[in-house]
């Protein structure tokens, strides 16, 4: 297939010296023009010219969230904010709303490495695109959608909710490429279904889904449902958005990292040192073009590995892999640390259930316990006398289940069945785990 940019098939000195390059001018930035930057820098005995390798851009401190909250709203502007084109902002609902904000370059520059993740997904010129990510502050709506544009799409900004009006749009635009959450679309097949539509006939061929982790086996469902192509697309907000890194439908085998426009470290959480390719840490991105909001070693606290080398899709681009979830997402059940995905991607080898599931976190007296609920497929469901899911074939379910989950994931988990279309569904993020082991409720 056709490069979509040069920069992708940078050998590795190519890439390293235009990051070198690209990273210096960043960090001078930040430098002279962010206090905190400046105090963080001095507080470690570091100036701009002090970066001579990348052992010593390793001394530079690590960003964090609460760092943007603590400087909210606009305390990390590294421009003048008459120059500030845009501002994008997180829900705010753990503390303060992380903001970021955009120049004109920035917005130019997002909307390339979009439009390359779209390509890279399938998309071309002159597609139909129906974008299901929500529009507004979250920056995946406008980001997908400026993208869609600059390739040459011609973007339906419909954006989350109202599933059977989707549907409509969907049938009577004929997009060839639809974007949204994996859980989202796999709502909007459910309904197509329930209205007597085969997803399978849509004239949908590409998916990018993102902006939750999902596994392989949610992947497979969706491509079985519809018949199309789904690949991964990556992105944060407080990075830049959307398109950070995006998978090749050619491959499907990592996401690969715009490294022209982000460096990337991964991280062993509690010990802070950097892991070798190929294992499992914490993504850190350092921002290389951005003007308005530069950031600098911005741990992510998504999970994930690094690997390089030439795709067989010809691009050399760094490759992340698909998320495996986030470091505060970990849950421990029984003394096993396990992530949701893992869960979800064990479920998806067992017939009879759904990829719908939660995991609720309760108290029984002193101690933490998990329950895992998941839904039961229509065709299983119809099998059981008078629809009991107490019957001894649904229980014998309920025991594969657990014998698969204990022999896979290594942990004992209780399992409740739950009849069809009963899991509540999202227009967004799904909440895979819901907490009542606190007054107020928490779901992730």
């Amino acid at each position: 297939m056709a490069i979509f940019s040069e920069v992708e098939t940078l050998d590795g000195q190519e890439m390293e010296s235009l990051q070198w390059k690209r990273l210096n001018d960043t960090v001078a930035h930040v430098y002279h023009n962010v206090p905190f930057y400046q105090k963080a820098f001095e507080e470690n005995e570091f100036t701009p010219e002090d970066l001579c390798s990348w052992n010593d851009f390793q001394k530079l401190p690590f960003t964090k969230k609460h760092h943007l909250r603590e400087n909210y709203p606009f305390g990390l502007l590294a421009t003048p904010q008459e120059d500030v084109v845009r501002i994008h902002a997180s829900s705010g609902t753990s503390g303060k709303p992380t903001v970021v904000a955009y120049t004109e370059k920035d917005i130019q520059n997002w909307g390339e490495m979009v439009a390359r993740a779209i390509y890279m997904a399938g998309g071309r010129k002159g597609d139909i695109l129906h974008n299901a990510y929500g529009y507004g502050l979250f920056t995946g709506g406008l980001g997908l959608h400026n993208g869609a544009e600059r390739l040459g799409c011609a973007t339906v900004p419909i954006s989350g909710g109202n599933t059977k009006n989707q549907i409509t749009l969907i049938q009577d635009f004929k997009p060839r490429i639809v974007c949204s959450t994996p859980s989202y679309l796999l709502n909007i097949g459910e309904t197509m279904k329930t209205l007597g539509i085969d997803p399978a006939d849509t004239s949908l061929d590409y998916a990018v889904l993102g902006a939750e982790p999902w596994s392989e086996e949610m992947r497979d469902s969706i491509e079985d449902m519809f018949d199309i192509k789904a690949s991964d697309i990556y992105g944060l907000s407080e990075v830049m958005g959307p398109g950070v890194a995006m998978e090749c439908a050619d491959c499907q085998d990592g996401l690969h990292i715009a490294e022209d426009h982000f460096l990337v470290e991964v991280i062993d959480p509690e010990t802070l040192e950097q892991v070798s390719d190929g294992e499992d840490g914490e993504l850190v991105f350092t921002s290389l073009t951005k003007e308005a909001l530069p950031i600098i070693r911005y741990r992510t606290g998504d999970i994930a590995s690094i690997t390089r080398g030439t795709c067989p899709c010809g691009r050399k681009t760094a490759k992340m892999s698909r998320v495996k979830g986030r470091v505060d997402d970990m849950l421990i059940i029984r003394g096993v640390n396990v992530f949701p995905t893992e869960l979800e991607r064990y479920i998806g080898n067992v017939k009879g259930v759904t990829p719908h599931y939660q995991v609720h976190l309760k108290k029984r007296g002193a101690l933490d316990h998990a329950e895992l609920h998941v839904e039961v497929s229509e065709d299983f469901y119809g099998t059981l006398p008078n629809y009991d899911l107490n019957h001894p074939t649904a229980q014998e379910l309920i025991k594969n289940l657990q014998k698969v989950l204990k022999m896979e994931a290594l942990v004992s988990i209780d399992v409740t069945l739950k009849e069809p279309h009963t899991i509540p569904r999202s227009e967004g993020k799904a909440k895979r785990v819901v907490d009542s082991r606190k007054a107020m409720s928490k779901s992730i």
